[in-house]
């Protein structure tokens, strides 16, 4: 049996500027100088730079007279176009700087890539054309580190779909093996174990040392990374001084072959660009959003004379009125996209201030040490704005300041109170931490146990499992992973 019955629903429903908005919010400087670029590209309607004197009030007083001699046309040119107090606020320099200002970037590196390099060395090698495609081809499988960590097998099938070459694993291997004679020592290896055995055997010198090293790393690498030397030594029957002497051998070691080519060679390199620019001017804290922060776009005159013609054309056709409503179309894009710019930079600013407002002890001395605990909901409360909306400022933006660049949320972390009742920041406890285990003894770390102790001796009232866990935030591990001979 069908029934009918009435519903009431509340939903709220994010307008276009809204969710164009939130969108331009999340992107950091670069990103939103691509999107730009991008919409740009893709809408007539918008053009770059300032023209204040495009649309005076002469001409708007022009277009309503034109506009009420027609009443059947069916769109306004005032409505699209707007009035004086919109089309000048397109200006967007709100940061009162000039594109010539400072913009304190990381310049863009122009050497050579890690994959230019290997493929140079395939010149030197005596390789046929097949075995060159081949090389290649797994030189761009080789990450950024400058290992193969796909399985030859898959890479097979890879040539055979994308290549069109049918290749044995034998064959493949033999190829992978010539590159693995390539500089830097350790390229092309499958893991780390291989990668370590692979600059070893580079090692012309055959001393007991490098042959301790060797038997360590082919027969003893799971102990080895577990550092459990005793068994070590038992199994290579050697005492604590010439494994001493091998480990410090393994240790100079480059685990990472492809990173002495500092940028990883699966992205360009690109410069970190700050958000923000914060200087110290007469001991007051002066925030500037950073100059390709804020860009000047415009209506296109062009295009918006297009919708004058159009609208006081009183013998309109179809292909007219269509051509009107894609103007339409466009112009309210651009206007859309322009004003979720200003709201952007607008809560940038806004968001910012209230950030260095609440940090500035940090910002006036540039000691970490003073940072105060500080989650999203204390910025949120402070600007009014959702805590989302604060999680997009800090989540991917930078600032520059005198004492270098930091990401937002650096600034925002948990408290937690001392036995005196003082509220510190968690990342102070870190910092505590950080610097007992820099000074530890090396032959007897310091246990999670022992670091939860010295923290309590100090005020601090931590259990065991959150020093481990911030130890685990730190990227140290573990006492026992951390000893050396």
């Amino acid at each position: 049996m069908l029934k009918q019955n009435l519903q009431q629903k509340l939903l709220q429903k994010l307008s276009p500027q809204q969710i164009q908005m939130i969108k331009l919010l999340e992107l950091p400087t670069l990103q939103l100088e691509q999107r730009i670029k991008k919409e740009l590209e893709e809408n007539p309607a918008l053009d770059e730079g300032s023209d204040e004197d495009d649309y005076s009030a002469d001409e708007t007083q022009d277009n309503d007279d034109a506009q009420n001699d027609d009443d059947d046309d069916e769109f306004s040119f005032e409505e699209y176009i707007g009035d004086d107090d919109e089309i000048p606020s397109y200006r967007l320099n709100a940061n009162n700087t000039s594109k010539d200002d400072e913009q304190r970037d990381i310049p863009y590196s122009s050497a050579k890539s890690f994959h230019e390099h290997l493929s140079e060395q395939l010149v030197l090698k005596d390789v046929n054309d097949k075995e060159k495609l081949l090389a290649v081809f797994l030189i761009g499988n080789i990450d950024e580190d400058g290992y193969l960590r796909r399985e030859i097998e898959a890479i097979v099938d890879d040539i055979a779909f994308s290549q069109n070459i049918e290749v044995e694993e034998e064959d493949l291997r033999r190829v992978l093996d010539v590159i693995q004679e390539l500089d830097p020592a350790g390229v092309g290896a499958q893991n780390l174990q291989e990668c370590l055995m692979l600059q070893l055997e580079r090692k012309e010198n055959n001393s007991e040392a490098v042959i301790l090293a060797k038997k360590i790393i082919g027969s003893c690498f799971d102990e080895f990374t577990k550092k459990h030397y005793t068994k070590i030594m038992t199994k290579c029957d050697v005492d604590e001084a010439e494994l001493k002497v091998a480990i410090d051998f393994i240790l100079k070691l480059n685990p990472k072959p492809g990173s002495s080519f500092g940028e990883p060679q699966t992205r360009s390199a690109q410069s970190i660009i700050p958000d923000f620019i914060l200087d110290i001017i007469d001991n007051e804290i002066v925030i500037n959003l950073n100059s390709r922060n804020a860009p000047e776009l415009r209506i296109s005159h062009n295009f918006s004379q297009m919708m004058k013609d159009y609208t006081i054309n009183k013998n309109k056709k179809k292909s007219d009125k269509e051509a009107l409503v894609f103007i339409k179309q466009k112009l309210d894009s651009a206007k859309w996209f322009i004003d979720a710019i200003v709201q952007r930079q607008n809560t940038l600013l806004f968001s910012m201030n209230a950030i260095a407002d609440f940090q500035k002890d940090f910002f006036m001395s540039g000691d970490e040490t003073e940072l105060k605990p500080m989650i999203l909901k204390d910025i949120a409360e402070i600007t009014g704005l959702d805590i989302s909306t604060i999680s997009r400022v800090a989540n991917s933006k930078y600032v520059s300041t005198p004492y270098g660049n930091y990401l937002l949320k650096y600034f925002f972390s948990e408290g937690m109170q001392t036995e005196s009742g003082e509220e510190v920041s968690t990342r102070e406890i870190k910092q505590i931490l950080k610097d007992c285990i820099e000074q530890e003894s090396k032959s007897k770390p310091l246990t999670d146990d022992k670091l939860a102790e010295i923290l309590k001796s100090k005020g601090y009232q931590i259990a065991r499992r959150t020093v481990a866990k911030y130890r685990e935030q730190l990227d140290i591990p573990v006492a026992r992973l951390r000893k050396e001979l």
